[in-house]
């Protein structure tokens, strides 16, 4: 990895993206910093150690700390990925959203378009759910968070949370057009990274024997458990046969398709983190609901539970939304291929389905033993609260990095080439 990072320096264009990448992800980070108008820091500052404990401290860990500073980037690029992802599934259940998906980048870009939209729509209504959580708890804690709250601050600070987590959904749409790798994945990547530093000082200070001994090991586990079922595939074989257009005949030739055993990637363990973040937080916000932020507090067997079962549902769905085996078959019938030893059109459809379905099983269980496993165990070790998201992270961490390495040995090969054709 560094020695690809060490090769793309030595080019000049690829070592602009990749400053360019640098300074936006440093931007972020200044962000993250900058407290919005109308709140008491002294009062943040007593407060943030709820953020520690709890599914806040997930929140707080995608934010890279922006959500317990009350800062301006506090909501963070979550509201965009929410967005995202409900389009991409209402583009299943939506004609008029399908018909734009096939309209090629016109239709694309007007589906862009309404997940921006949409972010701004969740950006208000989670920024105005924040706003009445930290004056809860500063109330709490005896010390008000906002100096006066009234109509006009609560205003103001929305304001803030919207204009921010628009600002970080613009960062990262800068840094797909122009930089290295994807954007949001990116912000995602930095925002966790930053905190390994506190981490490996709150395991190095830990006074728990078992945990220091455990804690490595289980760390490089799951990073190889990462690697090896990110890069895990199966190969379809496909054969195009010969194809006379006019006067010319096109060579037959041998391919495959691969298809990933994890094909939904992060996605299912965002999603199910997401959604497994409204009991807590909705019992925090209610007095009268606080035993649901008890029963579904992290590390507890309720909580992991409930993420293991929506990581394998949301897996299955999310993986028949992006991949489409009809389609495939209709392609490949379409351009003349055809696996060998399937017929061409619903055979190939079925036969596609099946491999997905048995390849989709085991990369569910992966994901769901990734994100639990080191919950469980570190939570009966008695860790501390900062590595109850231990596994979450790490996967999106490798994750991301296995993505960026790929996409920059791809440019320096295209580069090479270039080169040498030259």
């Amino acid at each position: 990895m560094i020695s690809t990072i060490l090769s793309a320096f030595r080019v000049a264009e690829i070592r602009k993206k990749l400053l360019f990448t640098a300074a936006i992800l440093a931007l972020y980070r200044v962000g993250s910093f900058i407290p919005v108008p109308g709140i008491n820091t002294e009062a943040v500052e007593q407060i943030q150690g709820n953020y520690s404990t709890g599914v806040l401290n997930l929140l707080d860990t995608f934010t890279g700390g922006g959500l317990s500073r009350m800062s301006l980037f506090a909501l963070g690029i979550m509201p965009y990925i929410t967005a995202s992802i409900i389009l991409q599934l209402l583009v299943v259940v939506s004609p008029s959203l399908e018909k734009l998906q096939k309209e090629g980048e016109v239709g694309q870009a007007r589906i862009t378009q309404y997940t921006r939209y949409l972010t701004v729509g969740l950006s208000a209504a989670q920024a105005v759910g924040y706003t009445f959580l930290f004056r809860s708890q500063g109330s709490a804690g005896g010390t008000p968070i906002f100096s006066e709250f009234n109509v006009g601050t609560v205003i103001l600070v929305v304001l803030c949370f919207t204009a921010g987590s628009v600002l970080v959904m613009w960062l990262g749409e800068l840094i797909t057009q122009r930089g290295i790798g994807n954007g949001i994945s990116l912000m995602i990547f930095a925002s966790i990274i930053v905190g390994l530093p506190g981490g490996v000082q709150t395991w190095w200070t830990n006074p728990d024997p078992v945990f220091k001994i455990i804690m490595p090991f289980l760390a490089l586990g799951v990073v190889a458990a990462v690697v090896f079922m990110q890069e895990g595939q199966r190969r379809i074989p496909i054969q195009y046969a010969k194809r006379v257009i006019g006067r010319r005949m096109s060579q037959g030739g041998q391919t495959y398709l691969p298809l990933r055993v994890n094909m939904a990637g992060v996605i299912p363990v965002i999603f199910a983190a997401s959604i497994m973040a409204f009991p807590p937080t909705i019992g925090q916000l209610v007095p009268s609901l606080s035993g649901l932020a008890t029963f579904f507090n992290p590390g507890g067997f309720p909580y992991v539970a409930g993420e293991t079962v929506m990581i394998i549902i949301f897996t299955y769905f999310y993986t028949a939304v992006t991949f489409n085996p009809v389609d495939q078959a209709d392609n490949l019938k379409k351009y003349g291929g055809f696996i060998p030893g399937v017929r061409p059109g619903r055979p190939t459809a079925e036969f596609l389905d099946r491999i997905l379905a048995r390849l989709t099983f085991p990369g569910a269980l992966y994901l769901a033993a990734v994100a639990a496993l080191p919950t469980i165990i570190i939570a009966s070790t008695g860790a501390p609260s900062s590595f109850y998201f231990g596994g979450t992270s790490l996967l999106i961490v490798v994750g991301v990095a296995l993505d960026t390495m790929k996409q920059l040995e791809a440019q320096l090969m295209m580069r090479n080439y270039e080169g040498f054709l030259k």
